[in-house]
């Protein structure tokens, strides 16, 4: 099972979302929408892409923690969880309770003292906690991501994410569930997140090669600022991803912030090529702007 992770994609696009709020706002501003100002929409906009690929970054941890952890238990590996002390480096404490072939179990990587520049770049502080009802790659198994003080970049990182398994019949299927998420920032900003997200496999089941597979991905999130700003998204097409594809190459979202309305079309301009670019309508597609995703 390979896990694709779209919510950093989908964050840093929705905060520029909150840029092009602010012009629709001079088209017609209302008491039900609070104003954004152009400085503020900057600054949303870095506090929450750094923000989302912290939960990213917890999610990509935690399932090649899983995936590594299923190989060792199966065959028993000399270096378990090789590749993620390579990613991680020598500061973080990977312990395995039963360190067996039996489950439940539960992995804790812990970050100890004032935390550590890992490997990878980044400084992490804290515990990440993972318990596993099963192998990840059978299915109906669930694992359970859980956060004690954990910082990443000095962000405060809070939330528990929640990953299942739902494969049958050879398809490859889960949903990555997050709840009472929260990120703090030194200065006291901040906001609260709760998403859910499907993702089924639908090409290259049937093949070894991963080039080739393609997923399908459908989901809601809320977040909500510390000021009241509130930014719901849902899908109002199938997103897709390709592996062989840095970007979701068609699919569309509706996004709502506060009470304003607006659409992503990732198909556009390009019919679904693989690019970097999609399509911000909004005002009943009176207004449009071309989006570069990171």
């Amino acid at each position: 099972m390979k896990l694709i992770s779209i919510s950093r994609i989908i964050l840093a696009v929705c905060f520029v979302l909150v840029a092009a709020l602010y012009s629709c706002q001079k088209e017609n501003n209302s008491n039900a929408d609070q104003a954004v100002t152009e400085e503020d929409a900057a600054t949303y906009s870095d506090e929450s892409t750094q923000a989302e690929a912290s939960f990213d970054d917890i999610e990509d941890i935690g399932m090649q923690a899983a995936q590594e952890e299923a190989v060792t238990s199966a065959g028993g590996r000399i270096f378990p969880f090789l590749h993620l002390r390579l990613r991680l480096g020598p500061c973080a404490v990977i312990t395995v309770s039963p360190s067996d072939s039996t489950y439940p179990k539960t992995v804790t990587i812990d970050f100890p003292g004032d935390g550590c520049w890992c490997a990878d770049g980044k400084h992490r502080k804290g515990t990440i906690t993972l318990f596993f009802t099963g192998p990840i790659r059978h299915s109906g198994s669930v694992v359970t991501i859980t956060l004690t003080n954990f910082y990443l970049n000095r962000a405060h990182i809070e939330g528990t994410k929640t990953i299942s398994n739902l494969s049958e019949n050879g398809a490859v299927k889960f949903t990555v569930q997050v709840t009472g998420g929260k990120v703090t920032f030194p200065n006291g900003r901040g906001y609260h997140y709760e998403g859910l997200k499907y993702v089924a496999q639908i090409e290259g089941a049937n093949t070894n090669e991963i080039a080739d597979d393609v997923y399908k991905i459908e989901g809601r999130s809320k977040t909500q600022f510390n000021n009241g700003i509130t930014v719901n998204l849902n899908t109002e097409s199938p997103l897709i991803k390709k592996v062989a594809c840095d970007w979701i190459s068609d699919g569309t979202l509706k996004i709502k912030i506060n009470s304003r309305v607006l659409f992503l079309d990732y198909g556009a301009p390009n019919n679904g090529d693989c690019d970097n670019q999609a399509l911000l309508t909004w005002n009943n597609g009176n207004n449009h702007r071309l989006i570069t995703l990171p």
